[in-house]
């Protein structure tokens, strides 16, 4: 199976609430359950069947971030030789053609992106019209609202 990837500041934001999940939630959500089974008839215990239910969904966080951490492959792109060619984990510059508007994005994988900050997945329209091209480009994104024209005015390695 191929690796996915993620960015450095990606994989420490898994990272940081994988030990959250583990040294904090885990060990209260334990503590929970155990105050509640000294209630009594766990049937009808709802703090128990509360804590239980934050059990099951931080283990189930737990498990999935291992997955996706195990699954990535981690790009430092401050490491990556600079061409001027638009790969994963570079900060794009695009020149709208048509509003004369330039925005900003960095491409990054699939959970990390959050458009409001700037982060754009790498499967997203935008992303998929820039890779592989140059500073000084046209290019031409397939949007649900119509095809826009971009220039690409420059790349960096952020």
């Amino acid at each position: 199976m191929a690796k996915v990837p993620m960015t450095v500041i990606g994989a420490e934001k898994l990272r940081t609430e994988l030990t959250e999940l583990k040294s904090v939630q885990r060990p209260k959500i334990s503590k929970a359950i155990a105050e509640a089974r000294e209630h009594g008839d766990l049937r009808e215990n709802a703090e128990y069947h509360a804590a239980r239910e934050q059990q099951s969904f931080c283990e189930g966080r737990i498990t999935e971030i291992e997955s996706k951490l195990a699954e990535s492959e981690i790009i430092d792109i401050t490491k990556i030789e600079p061409t001027g060619r638009v790969i994963f984990g570079t900060t794009v510059t695009l020149f709208n053609l048509d509003s004369d508007e330039s925005a900003t994005y960095q491409i990054v994988g699939e959970d990390e992106a959050d458009v409001p900050a700037g982060k754009i997945s790498v499967v997203s329209p935008i992303a998929r019209a820039v890779m592989g091209k140059s500073e000084g480009e046209e290019i031409t994104v397939k949007a649900p609202a119509g095809d826009i024209d971009y220039e690409i005015e420059s790349v960096e390695h952020l």
